[in-house]
């Protein structure tokens, strides 16, 4: 009986790996969509907001 239960290990965690990888490439996916149809761009960081910030206000080139 506990051989039969091993043999079911591998399948099952196989699924779940597929499920779960598929599931972030569709993700992926429907984010990139979305991002072109509504011209979203990538989140910046602190330092590049502070330089874009610095150049708006001209102080600093």
């Amino acid at each position: 009986m506990a051989e039969n239960a091993k043999s079911m290990v591998l399948p099952v965690v196989l699924a779940a790996v597929v499920a779960g990888v598929g599931r972030a490439v569709f993700l992926r996916i429907m984010a990139e969509r979305a991002a072109r149809e509504n011209r979203i761009t990538v989140t910046l960081d602190e330092s590049t907001l502070a330089r874009i910030s610095e150049a708006l206000r001209g102080t600093k080139l």
